[in-house]
């Protein structure tokens, strides 16, 4: 069971998270001023300890256009072209379905949104990608019209450009005290952190009951908002086995340090991802430049992954579409 968080990263973690990481598209300027103050105070912290660990910095693996992430680097772009995100005249999109299943880890019923590929068939098996929603917020967050999900992925997908996939989009505060959150603490932040026990636990195993699954890593992925951002790259760093494309766009503070080290935010040399893919915006004003933090560790262990920055775009669907956008094209193609 993981359920690991540093007690005294949740002041800055407050400050910065407080008012907008679930995705409010209206945030406080007081408080933004405020989380804007919180993150460069960690990101001085951070980047001391990131440069203690590049004095026994490992040779940086080779990645390769043929068969690594490198073959991905020419294809992400700031933002997607015109027209990316809208309906096609004569398409038919995908809705989202709300489903239930029992957590044995919240000890309740928790619900899902799932998007199932136009043509959907049960003769057929589908990769699955887990998008996880961000603070305060739940499973329909990524299925509002105005994250356009179904358009953006349908039409990848009529360009070629990304594969036919199952989308589920769960419900990440698990807690059996609390239904939801209620503020900004120790007990609701490790209900957050607890949702990886549901999604071993249970959910994957709704998935794979109620649908027809390709299973196997090379068929799995996980992506996320802000804290879902946080606890997509939790996931995809403890369960490597599992997850073979991790994502996370403009994730929170607090994985490490505070969930793990600095130093395990690395993968083995048989485990390493396809694709590790981290998105931010230089006009955050909730996260700040926080996941360059992320970055700089992952660089300082020798790890590879796919930097996606945006310039203007906020802490919102913003800068989510992109993320998927460029994320959804890297997908299942190993």
């Amino acid at each position: 069971m993981y359920c690991r968080s540093s007690i005294t990263i949740l002041t800055i973690i407050s400050a910065i998270l407080m008012t907008a990481c679930g995705g409010t598209d209206n945030a406080a300027t007081e408080s933004i001023q405020q989380a804007s103050t919180a993150s460069s105070a960690a990101e001085e912290t951070s980047a001391e300890q990131t440069e203690s660990q590049k004095d026994s910095q490992p040779e940086e693996r080779q990645d390769t256009e043929e068969n690594g992430m490198g073959r991905y680097k020419d294809i992400i772009t700031e933002l997607p072209p015109d027209g990316y995100d809208t309906k096609r005249e004569g398409v038919t999109y995908p809705e989202f379905e709300k489903r239930s299943y029992f957590s044995q880890t919240a000890e309740r019923e928790t619900f899902y949104n799932v998007l199932l590929p136009a043509d959907y068939s049960e003769d057929k098996q589908y990769p699955v990608l887990y998008i996880l929603h961000g603070f305060y917020d739940n499973e329909d967050w990524m299925a509002r019209d105005k994250v356009a999900l179904s358009q953006i992925l349908s039409n990848l997908q009529l360009d070629g450009e990304a594969k036919e996939m199952i989308v589920v989009l769960p419900y990440i505060f698990c807690s059996k005290e609390l239904e939801y959150t209620t503020g900004m603490d120790a007990e609701n932040c490790l209900a957050y952190d607890n949702f990886v026990n549901d999604l071993e636990t249970d959910l994957m195993a709704e998935i794979s009951k109620n649908f027809p699954v390709a299973e196997g890593r090379e068929n799995t992925a996980v992506t996320g908002f802000s804290m879902g951002g946080r606890e997509s790259l939790f996931i995809g760093v403890t369960h490597p086995e599992q997850f073979g494309y991790i994502g996370a766009c403009c994730p929170a503070p607090g994985l490490a340090p505070g969930q793990i080290s600095p130093e395990e935010l690395s993968f083995d040399d048989d485990a390493e991802p396809y694709v590790l893919m981290i998105s931010s915006s230089n006009s955050d004003g909730v996260v700040g430049s926080f996941p360059n933090t992320y970055r700089g560790y992952l660089d300082a262990n020798g790890e590879e992954f796919l930097s996606h920055v945006m310039e203007k775009t906020g802490h919102d669907h913003t800068s989510v579409k992109p993320h998927l956008y460029n994320f959804l094209r890297t997908l299942f193609k190993d």
